[in-house]
């Protein structure tokens, strides 16, 4: 599976964003390799981290400083998980990469990453 990020940019504290990912396969088919799909963030000098993830049953787990400011969701239509993201912070600043898999622990694809800098 080849996952497309986009949607990354620059906002001040309290804007918003949206992050898309685009599968190159169709995400509806049950599929070990799209079984979960989610978003991680990486900053300088620090280990990528879950922020948000979804199953197929609709599931959705987030990173507790995410939780009622960000919203995952899959767009069966479009083959895409998308990351709404409100009420940003400066903390929230890094890059965003999108990841598919049968676990959302360990994924099995990749995507490219996409930036988030949130600041005034």
């Amino acid at each position: 599976v080849q996952l497309q990020a986009s949607g990354g940019g620059s906002v001040q504290p309290g804007g918003s964003l949206t992050l898309s990912c685009a599968a190159s396969r169709s995400i509806s088919v049950p599929n070990a390799d799209t079984n979960v799909m989610a978003w991680y963030r990486q900053v300088p000098g620090k280990q990528r981290e879950l922020v948000a993830g979804i199953d197929r049953d609709g599931y959705v787990s987030y990173k507790d400083s995410a939780k009622g400011r960000f919203t995952i969701s899959r767009d069966y239509a479009e083959d895409t998980v998308d990351l709404q993201m409100l009420f940003l912070k400066p903390e929230d600043t890094g890059v965003y990469f999108c990841a598919s898999g049968q676990v959302i622990s360990t994924p099995k694809y990749w995507g490219q990453g996409t930036l988030v800098t949130v600041s005034s």
